[in-house]
């Protein structure tokens, strides 16, 4: 597989959610014979089993920081350096070799095949429960695709990035495979002072936006009007799902309990709090949200036990996704 050979965005960002990528992204990672990683850490979530992660490709690696390069997965091409100053050099030795595109085209066809055979979907409520993946619909449509949306994480990060169709470049904003819970209400203000004429939107888990929910102060104090939409489903979602799958509902730790009424907390912080329970409701609400003046809050309660698919079980390759 060449340069420019992978998935269109929006899938290559789902292969490198590693974990919850679409089929289409992980079987073309399973399958490619070359992969150039650019600042990629090859953690546990993007490798899966290590042994068996990508085991046709030869792998060009790109880091400034050679400490990176060859830690997990062994570089045929190591380049140590600053991407912006390599990049526009290899895409030059690339053009320069004015290879034959077509040679990619049974690549391209087999993608094709994949996305045809397994697009994401899920099952949708018929009576006014609302499904998390509806929500991410939801939002993207009342936007028009054009906002920059921060996230926390959880599955609520991996049905934004699933649902979400990300119209252009440095419009999703979130800490990746870190694990950065609280990650999102901060990023958004500094998306909103960066950008002041754009819709910012934070798509946050109940367990997530806890952890810096205080910044709420400094949104209203500095005058940052950044939208929250909580996807409030009761529980620390992601590990939720983990202990469903593998230990046969042993719960442990990841209801929420008695988490606080996001309306009245947003109100005490002197933000707008908005609550959603109806699906009929909902792209009204999100609506409003974005014409309300200043900082809003809005919780949206989802339904307590979706899970989140595809998704490739810890320590088994890319091929053995389950859903």
């Amino acid at each position: 597989m060449g340069l420019g050979a992978f998935p269109a965005p929006h899938d290559q960002w789902l292969g490198m959610l590693g974990m919850h990528g679409t089929r289409a992204a992980n079987y073309s990672m399973d399958e490619a014979d070359l992969i150039v990683a650019i600042g990629a850490r090859f953690d546990d979530r993007i490798t899966g089993k290590l042994s068996e992660f990508a085991p046709r490709a030869k792998f060009v690696h790109i880091d400034v920081d050679p400490a990176e390069i060859s830690k997990n997965v062994p570089a045929h091409i190591p380049i140590v350096g600053d991407a912006k100053k390599i990049l526009p050099k290899l895409t030059t030795e690339y053009r320069a070799l004015k290879a034959d595109s077509a040679r990619l085209d049974g690549w391209w066809q087999r993608i094709e095949g994949w996305r045809e055979k397994y697009p994401l979907g899920y099952e949708d409520s018929e009576g006014s429960e609302i499904k998390p993946q509806y929500m991410i619909e939801a939002l993207y449509e009342v936007t028009g695709g054009n906002a920059i949306v921060t996230s926390d994480v959880g599955q609520h990060q991996m049905w934004t990035a699933q649902y979400f169709h990300f119209n252009g470049p440095r419009r999703w904003i979130n800490s990746g495979g870190l694990g950065t819970m609280g990650f999102g209400l901060p990023a958004a203000m500094g998306a909103k002072v960066a950008c002041p004429d754009e819709d910012v939107v934070c798509v946050a888990g109940d367990g997530s936006v806890i952890m810096n929910i205080q910044e709420l102060a400094t949104c209203v104090t500095e005058k940052i009007p950044v939208k929250v939409f909580i996807m409030n489903n009761g529980y620390l979602g992601m590990v939720r799902q983990w202990q469903e799958l593998f230990w046969d509902r042993r719960y442990s730790s990841v209801e929420m309990g008695s988490s606080p009424d996001w309306v009245k907390l947003a109100e005490a912080f002197g933000a707008t709090g908005m609550l959603v329970e109806d699906k009929a409701e909902l792209k009204d609400a999100m609506k409003s949200a974005l014409e309300t003046d200043g900082p809003v809050v809005c919780d949206v309660r989802v339904t307590p036990e979706e899970n989140c698919y595809p998704m490739i079980p810890a320590g088994q390759a890319a091929r053995d996704m389950v859903g």
